[in-house]
């Protein structure tokens, strides 16, 4: 490894924090993340699971290393962290706080299902530091929704956004997801047209991806009924970027619109390859070149803290860095910049990507834009698994 990309590496400040919370009322029927289903439990006031947990998530960040300076952004996903009661979140914060610092002008982010919360709740979450809100909606359709495992009903997606007006929260986002079961282009188009009108500040669109030991990889076969076929599922991408780009979002990464001054700031450092910290069960970080990854089941990630949080997993190396650097960064709609690539690896380096890229730069998927390297939106993003591939191939 040479010196300049070490440094590179290794000197950068870390100013995120992933906090992942693994309790769900019950599994969706796609989900492979780390979770721990605790059925009705709500906010996990009376939960000894929830609480329990808290104490351990709390005393990894405790016994972590400091690299950085304060947090400029932290995100708690799941799971669903919306099932914290207002004092379990705000303890999260506090050491948070008292360990690394928390920026006064930090992202503090969110992810929340409807049905989970209340005023109360939502406005102690807020009194805490939460700035950001996820809405984990994915469809609007009850058929959907049931389809999928989800545990909310439509009504409670608009209970959710009224409660979220109510206190005040401009600064909310929605998921949703396409590819379902038995979604036609009509009901895509329909949930699009209503994620619009419920005036969201961003917009996260995902495909469906069927992962083996989910409920759906036992179901279906990929591309098989009642899946839409993988014709239909490029359309449903077109008509997104079409539809929401005419609705005042800029279409900012491949499954990310957002209006503007309103992208998320902390998935911005995962695509920017910097530093994170990453906390609690199954989370992932990436401190001093090393990227590691937390044990995915309670009962050894409680071993794992009372063995000290200890990092063990070796330094990526060169060839790693950059391979990750062009996967992440051109997921962006900005791309990656070249004269900054080349800084970091070598004018060499720079010119093997771009001859294993020219078959593509031909097709029209991938163009260089002011000494930038980006995939076209939306052909490059649609191909991005093909030319990323290519990529890792040659490379």
């Amino acid at each position: 490894m040479s010196d300049k990309l070490s440094k590179s590496m290794t000197s950068g400040s870390v100013s995120a924090a992933y906090i992942h919370i693994p309790f769900c009322r019950r599994r969706c029927f796609y989900c492979d993340f780390p979770i721990y289903v605790v059925g009705n439990t709500r906010r996990g006031e009376n939960s000894n699971a929830i609480s329990q947990y808290v104490e351990a998530l709390c005393q990894e960040i405790v016994t972590t290393q400091i690299y950085s300076k304060p947090l400029e952004t932290i995100f708690f996903g799941g799971g669903t962290p919306s099932l914290l009661s207002t004092e379990q979140l705000q303890k999260i914060l506090e050491v948070l706080d008292g360990k690394f610092g928390i920026d006064k002008y930090a992202e503090i982010s969110m992810e929340i299902d409807p049905g989970t919360f209340d005023k109360q709740h939502l406005q102690g979450y807020v009194n805490a530091g939460v700035n950001r809100i996820s809405l984990g909606v994915q469809a609007f359709q009850e058929q959907l929704l049931q389809a999928s495992g989800r545990y909310h009903s439509v009504a409670d997606i608009f209970s959710a956004v009224d409660l979220l007006q109510a206190a005040d929260i401009s600064n909310f986002s929605i998921d949703l997801i396409s590819g379902l079961p038995h979604q036609t282009l009509d009901i895509w188009q329909e949930s699009l047209e209503k994620a619009i009108k419920i005036n969201p500040m961003h917009i996260s669109v995902y495909d469906l991806t069927i992962e083996p030991g989910t409920a759906f990889g036992r179901y279906y076969e990929p591309g098989s009924l009642p899946l839409p076929t993988d014709e239909t599922t490029v359309k449903m991408y077109r008509m997104g970027q079409e539809i929401l780009s005419n609705g005042g979002f800029k279409h900012y990464e491949i499954s990310n619109y957002a209006k503007p001054g309103y992208q998320c700031r902390h998935n911005r450092v995962y695509w920017e390859n910097r530093p994170y910290y990453g906390f609690g069960m199954g989370a992932a970080s990436y401190i001093s070149g090393k990227r590691f990854n937390r044990p995915r089941k309670t009962k050894e990630y409680y071993a794992w803290v009372n063995e000290g949080s200890v990092i063990d997993c070796e330094v990526t190396t060169a060839h790693e860095v950059l391979l990750e650097t062009l996967m992440l960064g051109l997921r962006l709609a900005e791309g990656v910049n070249l004269q900054k690539l080349t800084e970091q690896f070598s004018e060499n380096k720079v010119e093997q990507v771009l001859q294993v890229l020219q078959p593509y730069i031909d097709k029209g998927w991938v163009q260089v834009v002011d000494e930038s390297l980006q995939l076209h939106d939306p052909e490059g993003f649609l191909f991005s698994n093909v030319i990323l591939a290519k990529l890792f191939e040659t490379l």
